[in-house]
């Protein structure tokens, strides 16, 4: 059955949520992350995914000490990205209490970094971020498409050791108009036995429900929740 993953984006130590990953569009949700990531673990929810926005524009991750709170005060599953450059930095996010890294720019940037963090850590610490858009992977803060196919950029690294990544349309991300339900689809059928977690455009129960038919593992759920969109209520049946 699919995880629901709810997302903390964080700027200023605030929960917000951009559209297509846009500062400029930013809305701040009267929210504090810890008592966010708490009410999630209150429902029974195991996983979460948290987002140093202040971390992915400044180059290194800012909020390490609301991980840690995070960690220290719930039995979440967290997982962490935003700015992480350096071996140095994935090990004080997970020093601080978050299960795994996630890495998104670097994994493009500089591959066999990221493909050393596999030895390093182990595949089961590192979670890759791609972002796509159209297959193909987008770069330049989702403003550019890359010439790079989502498929051709996930197989690069399986050899390396990587066993589960998450993956956002940026065309859906924040809109509230549905998931890119076709990209998971062949994503499972070219990678069935990797762990694949979608992100980006999730407005219904529907929405999870056909993810789910698809054999995806787990959603990434933001806006959804804080736009009540999606009652948490509704969401539990798949915690």
């Amino acid at each position: 059955m699919i995880q629901i993953i709810p997302a903390i984006d964080i700027i200023n130590g605030q929960c917000v949520r951009l559209t297509q990953g846009d500062y400029s569009q930013k809305r701040v949700y009267d929210k504090d992350p810890i008592e966010m990531a708490q009410k999630y673990a209150d429902e029974g929810f195991q996983r979460l995914h948290v987002v140093d926005l202040d971390g992915a524009k400044s180059g290194a991750p800012k909020h390490l000490a609301l991980v840690e709170q995070m960690a220290t005060k719930t039995n979440l599953t967290i997982d962490y990205g935003g700015g992480i450059k350096t071996t140095e930095q994935v090990q004080s996010v997970l020093d601080a209490g978050a299960a795994m890294a996630n890495i998104g720019s670097l994994a493009v940037k500089q591959p066999e970094v990221f493909k050393g963090w596999l030895q390093t850590f182990g595949s089961d610490k590192i979670l890759l971020a791609s972002d796509v858009k159209g297959e193909k992977i987008a770069i330049n803060a989702w403003q550019d498409e890359s010439e790079v196919s989502i498929y051709d950029f996930i197989a690069d690294f399986i050899p390396g050791g990587l066993t589960q990544f998450f993956c956002t349309d940026v065309s859906k991300d924040g809109l509230l108009q549905g998931v890119a339900l076709e990209l998971y689809r062949k994503l499972k059928q070219k990678f069935p036995t990797m762990t694949i977690i979608a992100s980006g455009g999730v407005a219904s129960m529907q929405d999870i429900k056909d993810l789910n038919k698809e054999g995806i593992d787990g959603v990434i759920v933001g806006k959804a929740i804080y736009e009540n969109r999606i009652a948490l209520e509704e969401l539990k049946q798949f915690a």
